[in-house]
């Protein structure tokens, strides 16, 4: 250090205490010391930690102008200038300050961070080619690795550690295999990229800013400046970083004020913490396997020996912040942080030295419990006039929580850690075209897209909103064919029953199908420019608007020129995994416009800030402090070797953080014992503080009753059995002959269906139900009776039908090949049967009937005419038919209506074919499951009729007036009379559960179970 700087002159370095709040009592500091009448605060050059630290500090500015409660009021100021000199290794970023000084001339540009990545994604790529027996994966999965070695680079980088360092290691052959082949993965990847730097002529961003902080330092060395510089905050313990910083704190008009750095912790203590970073020469390096990485002082202590400076050396700063705690406050945290040897010392603490009064816990059940408890405190502390707030959380999942729960009290509240970009609208709306183009236009991802909030297609907003509900009803069911022309045939055959729809695709599709002209694999520029055209088409300008537009708009042109000579080519199917990562980097940050008075912030974005009341929420293991990863590609040796903290030095930081929060007036530590997965262990901090102080740490309980209290909804009485009365004409309702079933067994399901005419909806892409299985056999021996019935025909009809009307993997895979079985033996056994001299006469044909007035109406799936002239009634199942039993009482009538219908003449002819006339005399269910006579085979038919050995069952001369009865019977009591349509009437009905939830049935039916009602047991005995 040159004497003419340093002299006598002690470095200049100041410590805030936890207690006094740094940014106010940093503010408190700074005015009387620079601020006169000739702008002497506008001269001051202040360094921060971040641009958050600069909006923290500003504030604190603007508090410190209007404080009026001082003995001298300071009024305007002109505020100094600010930059900021972040730690790329904590996500923060350099300020454009150094480059004046003449170092952006001497110093090369920094290479873009997105072209950098493509490239390493390139040569990671062709090692992995070169490398025998490696898969190389696709762009998905190389861009996930060469963003892992990226950070790494930084991350070396930062701490001032070249590439060549790495092959001069000499326990490359102690590791394991997958350790050395990681690390000769990585080396040979940084030489490629060394020598891509070299050729550009340009620099990594972690390296221009080391060599702009040098040359700082350097500068300012040889020439003081004559403005007054103050690194306020600045806590990286990066190599450059504390270069500059000792400068700075030997300037004739510098200093560095470091916070919450403990003067009180004993100096045996101090020293215990282990070597952080002071090599002592005997091989050991810098860093010792027991140093207490773990520990809030930790990286102070390391930043103070890159800096050359003795704890002693510093001094306490001599002002507090308007919202100072009591001093004891920073003893006991001092106490409560102890290593584990020196925490002995507890037992014997006096109170005032362990006493942490203001500060509570609050210990709620679930992450939704704690929200709205945190909530409530915040509402309670803003109801007082001036009282700040601040949440600090790392779970943005709990802070968007909170942030939903204080919008019914209309607090405007931000997280100002931002929001990930897949998460917003616009980014949403990206993510959708890629999963379109992924999926071939899946009726999941297309109907999420077509309704996206943003989306119009040029039309207002509630007519395209309509179209999009139509089609969501069109497309339920089992997926349709693949891509837009899949979506285009399956309306075409909906055209009677959505009208317009059609027309209406047309215009959508024309909008999407830019998307699929690249449907297999193309650079990523030119799917990034296609879906920004077809997102426009779509959305207009409005994709653009607002703040996570311009961020979208940021990443796409970020991504598209680093991308556009990018030899890698991306697969469709790695397309939206490759997007949604690549976009999760990208935080949009709120705008201004919340509650003035209210903070929300992550770990990172707190430091600095104080409050008179912070929350320190999500207090729980792997949450706060967060589970520590090891580095991916070197091992720990290594990076002890290199001179690199392990990965639990990150859990000094978090304890840090908490530290600094713990200085605040009031404090609550808020936790949930489990979260949406699994129970929870507190916060590994928070055990300390209860082992510490013992039975006099206050608990929050108030809040946590006036949580439970709002969610709790006054108790309702149980649901009543339904039983539903609607008036004489809207009985009178045609029963379908598959309806009589249920109108006698479960009467309220019909009455939903018949009369309230309410549907289940099939879900979207839903796998083949029985119903669509039924539906498509149906249409099948439609298609194949309309040919002909030829033999040798109806599988290969089969099999073109099935193509055309879903390509459902588990369709194919499992339920096609036991159809074709059985319909190979449908088509054996009315070959048989014809040459017995039975005929098939109608197939899929519509008929009616009257009786007492009301129309019985149905579609028969096949009826034959027997030799004698008589007719056979067939029913065919896709499983097992109903049993014989459950036609017996009158629970399975379809057959004996369609026989009432044939009776009547009720099936007519068309396009020529004959009437079907005659008396039905067989009852025949052909069921296409697995047939118990024929081994492996499917395929059998039975009938319900009381004879031979069978005990249950319906007598075959008996079969058409038993149903006749039941039917009249039905029609007198619901239809033409007046019996209530009972809920579950008769419980040996095994009806569908499409309504259950409409008649709430698991309310009642235990009670019902338990206690008949006298239309039950009524019902039982008709």
């Amino acid at each position: 250090m040159p004497d003419s700087i340093r002299g006598d002159r002690k470095p200049a370095i100041y410590s805030i205490a936890a207690h006094r709040g740094f940014a106010d009592a940093l503010v408190a500091g700074l005015i009387p010391r620079y601020r006169d009448e000739q702008f002497g605060l506008a001269r001051l050059t202040l360094l921060l930690p971040s641009r958050r630290a600069v909006r923290t500090v500003t504030e604190a500015f603007i508090r410190a102008s209007g404080e009026t409660g001082t003995a001298t009021p300071v009024g305007g100021l002109l505020l100094p200038r600010m930059a900021v000199v972040g730690d790329l290794d904590l996500d923060e970023t350099l300020g454009p300050l150094l480059d004046p000084i003449g170092a952006g001339a001497s110093v090369p540009p920094a290479i873009d961070p997105v072209y950098r990545l493509c490239r390493v994604a390139e040569v990671l790529a062709q090692e992995l080619a070169s490398t025998p027996g490696v898969h190389v994966p696709g762009a998905a999965g190389l861009f996930r690795q060469a963003r892992n070695i990226t950070r790494t680079m930084d991350r070396l980088l930062v701490e001032d550690i070249a590439p060549d360092q790495l092959l001069t290691l000499d326990m490359v052959e102690e590791l394991a295999e997958h350790w050395q082949n990681s690390l000769r993965l990585f080396a040979r990847t940084q030489v490629f990229w060394k020598n891509d730097l070299e050729s550009l002529g340009k620099v990594d961003a972690a390296e221009r800013r080391n060599r702009l902080l040098d040359y700082a330092a350097k500068r300012w060395r040889e020439q003081p400046p004559a403005f007054p510089i103050v690194a306020a905050g600045v806590t990286s313990s990066a190599p450059a970083v504390a270069r500059l910083l000792r400068t700075i704190a030997d300037l004739p008009n510098g200093s560095v004020v470091l916070p919450d750095l403990d003067l009180l912790l004993d100096e045996d203590v101090w020293n215990s913490l282990g070597r952080a970073g002071a090599d002592d020469g005997d091989g050991q390096g810098p860093f010792g396997r027991d140093d207490a990485v773990t520990h809030p002082q930790y990286h102070l202590k390391l930043l103070l020996n890159r800096m050359g400076v003795s704890r002693a050396e510093v001094r306490n700063w001599h002002r507090s912040g308007i919202s100072a705690a009591p001093p004891q406050r920073s003893h006991a945290i001092s106490n409560l942080f102890l290593p584990p040897e020196a925490s002995g010392v507890w037992v014997d603490l006096p109170s005032d030295q362990r006493r942490m009064s203001g500060v509570r816990i609050m210990e709620t059940a679930n992450p939704e419990e704690e929200a709205q408890a945190i909530a409530v405190l915040i509402r309670q502390a803003l109801a007082v006039p001036k009282k700040r707030v601040t949440l600090v959380t790392p779970d943005r999942g709990l802070a968007a929580r909170v942030v939903a729960h204080l919008s019914r009290w209309h607090i405007a509240a931000d997280d100002s850690a931002g929001q990930p970009l897949p998460q917003t609208a616009a980014g949403r709306l990206f993510l959708l075209l890629a999963e379109v183009l992924a999926e071939h236009a899946a009726p999941v991802p297309l109907l999420a897209l077509l309704g996206h909030p943003l989306v119009h297609g040029g039309m207002e907003r509630a007519q395209w909103l309509e179209k999009v509900r139509l089609l969501d009803l069109a497309l339920r069911g089992p997926r349709p064919g693949p891509g837009l022309a899949g979506v285009t045939a399956t309306l075409d055959t909906m055209t009677k029953r959505y009208p317009g729809l059609a027309e209406w695709w047309t215009v959508a599709a024309e909008l999407i199908e830019p998307l699929f002209a690249y449907d297999h694999e193309a650079p990523l520029a030119v799917y990034l420019d296609t879906m920004a055209r077809v997102a426009e088409a779509l959305c207009g300008e409005n994709i653009w608007a607002n703040a996570d537009g311009r961020s979208l708009s940021a990443f796409v042109q970020q991504w598209r020129e680093a991308t556009a000579q990018s030899g890698i080519a991306v697969k469709v199917a790695d397309l939206p995994t490759l997007l949604r990562e690549a976009m999760d980097e990208v935080a949009v940050r709120p705008p201004y416009g919340a509650h003035p008075r209210l903070s929300i912030f992550g770990l990172l974005e707190a430091r600095m800030s104080h409050a008179d009341l912070v929350i320190c929420g999500g207090m729980t293991e792997g949450n706060w402090p967060a589970s520590s990863a090891p580095d991916p590609l070197l091992a720990p040796p290594v990076l002890r070797s290199l001179g690199i903290p392990g990965a639990d030095f990150r859990i000094g930081l978090s304890a840090h953080d908490l530290a600094s929060a713990l200085g605040a007036p009031e404090v609550v530590l808020s936790y949930a014992n489990r979260d949406a997965a699994s129970p929870t262990i507190p916060s590994r901090f928070l055990m300390r503080i209860r082992a510490m102080v013992g039975k006099g740490l206050a608990e929050e309980k108030e809040a946590v009753a006036l949580a439970q209290g709002l969610n709790r909804a006054a108790p309702e009485l149980p649901a009543p059995r339904p039983q539903p009365m609607p008036s004489a004409e809207q009985r009178r309702v045609d029963i379908a002959v598959t309806a009589l079933d249920r109108l006698r067994g479960d009467p309220f399901q019909f009455y939903a269906s018949s009369i309230l005419r309410l549907r289940k909806l099939d879900a979207v892409d839903a796998e083949p139900s029985a119903a669509w299985m039924g539906t498509a056999v149906h249409l099948i021996l439609q298609r194949w009776h309309e040919s002909g019935a030829m033999p040798g025909t109806l599988v290969p009809i089969a099999e073109r039908m099935l193509d055309e009307m879903n390509s459902h993997p588990l369709m194919r895979g499992l339920w096609r090949p036991r159809l074709v079985s059985a319909l190979e033996w449908i088509e054996q056994e009315t070959e048989r049967m014809l040459g017995e001299g039975r005929e098939v006469v109608a197939w899929e044909r519509n008929g009616e009937m009257r009786v007492d007035g009301i129309r019985i109406h149905g579609r028969c799936d096949r009826i034959d005419q027997l030799p004698d002239g008589t007719l056979a009634v067939v029913d065919y199942k896709t499983g097992a038919p109903p049993k014989a039993k459950m036609v017996e009482k009158g629970y399975a009538l379809q057959l004996g209506l369609i026989g009432m219908i044939a009776g009547q003449n009720g099936f007519p002819g068309k396009d020529g074919a004959p009437d079907v006339r005659g008396e039905a005399t067989r009852f025949e269910y052909w069921s296409l499951s697995r047939s118990k006579d024929l081994e492996n085979g499917f395929g059998y038919w039975s009938e319900p009729i009381l004879e031979g050995r069978k005990k249950t069952g319906l007598k075959r001369d008996e079969f058409l007036s038993k149903t006749e009865e039941y039917l009249r019977q039905a029609i007198a009591d619901w239809i033409n009379g007046n019996q209530p349509f009972t809920a579950r009437l008769n419980p040996d009905y095994p009806g569908y559960t499409d309504y259950d939830q409409l008649m709430r049935l698991d309310e009642w039916q235990a009670r019902a179970d338990s206690q008949p009602t006298s239309d039950a047991t009524e019902g039982e005995k008709r």
